[in-house]
């Protein structure tokens, strides 16, 4: 199994060959969670993996799931927005914030915030947003000083990314082009939580299922857990998926990819956070490392679109909106 293998069946696993999905939460809920920081480019990264329809636009039909509830945007991995089905929220959140919020201690020191005042500002969420409300952050954060609770500074960010991955909040619908925040007891039923051993297994086969082939780091990278508890979800899952050695390196995929390799366009254009791009910890299967830096300028975060051709990223691309068409420009790796 070679590069272009690699790119070609991870093209196939994530279905963006062959764009299955008639409902926005389907494709979500197959990808795990879809990196969602960046708004516009995260309905795309949906758009991508669905089928095309007559009844509404693909960006319609995944607005109106945002709206009931079927999608939710959080913070369940790496301190970083994603979207999620609704029924994964609150397992992924349960598995993978605890070891998030112990990494953050350092800074919440720095903030003067503690667990009392996470607890009271939790509190003052829960209150505001009570009975079905949706508000933006400035209202959420006068709300806190109403109560007393300082937020200047990034004292208010981090009280709102704790609130939401102690599952007491989430994002509600846009109002005009502002996030507004809702409680996810009133979106998403609370449920059982599943043993860890299992929740770590249904990661294992939910991730590799959708990104194989991918390595045990790969998985680790994503969901933001420890090398150990990625070994411990593929041994909860090993008889269900395939390993194939490339060189050294153990790569995880489901025994029946999609039978659309064949099928594959020989160009695609992929949003800058795409998990074809983002999915994974190493990259160099699909990227030359030598042209890192070019997707990524100065290694800021800020992922640009790439241009996937023959299952290797080859190049960036951007689109100018214009009165009657839309320019878009790419800029190849090499000439």
């Amino acid at each position: 199994m070679g590069n272009m293998d690699i790119g070609l069946t991870r093209l196939a696993n994530q279905h963006i060959i062959d764009r299955p999905f008639m409902k926005p939460a389907d494709a979500v809920a197959w990808l795990g969670a879809l990196q969602a920081q960046d708004y516009l480019g995260a309905l795309w990264s949906i758009g991508l993996r669905m089928a095309a329809t007559p009844q509404l636009p693909t960006e319609a039909l995944i607005e109106e799931a945002l709206a009931n509830h079927t999608i939710i945007r959080t913070w369940p991995m790496r301190g970083t927005l994603h979207f999620v089905a609704a029924e994964d929220v609150r397992w992924l959140l349960q598995l993978l914030t605890p070891r998030q919020i112990q990494q953050s201690a350092g800074r919440y020191r720095q903030l003067d915030l503690n667990e009392p005042t996470f607890a009271q500002s939790q509190a003052v969420f829960a209150e505001a947003l009570e009975g079905g409300k949706e508000l933006t952050r400035e209202e959420l954060m006068q709300a806190l000083e109403h109560a007393g609770i300082a937020s200047t500074g990034q004292r208010g960010y981090h009280m709102l990314v704790r609130a939401a991955q102690d599952g007491v909040i989430c994002f509600g619908a846009r109002s005009g082009k502002q996030q507004t925040f809702t409680l996810l007891a009133e979106w998403v039923p609370p449920t059982a939580p599943l043993p860890r051993d299992e929740a770590l297994a249904k990661l294992a086969q939910r991730y590799f299922t959708s990104h194989g082939p991918a390595t045990v780091h790969d998985l680790a990278r994503w969901a933001g857990i420890t090398v150990t508890d990625a070994r411990r979800g593929v041994a909860g899952v090993d008889k269900i998926l395939l390993c194939e050695m490339v060189g050294e390196q153990e790569y995880w995929l489901p025994y029946s990819t999609p039978a659309v390799v064949a099928q594959a366009e020989p160009v695609y254009l992929l949003p800058g956070f795409d998990e074809f791009v983002l999915g994974y910890g190493d990259r160099a299967a699909v990227l030359d490392p030598a042209y890192a830096d070019r997707i990524c300028p100065g290694g800021n975060g800020v992922f640009s679109p790439t241009v996937v051709i023959d299952g290797q990223i080859r190049g960036t691309w951007k689109r100018t909106l214009k009165t009657k068409a839309v320019a878009v420009e790419w800029t190849p790796f090499t000439s």
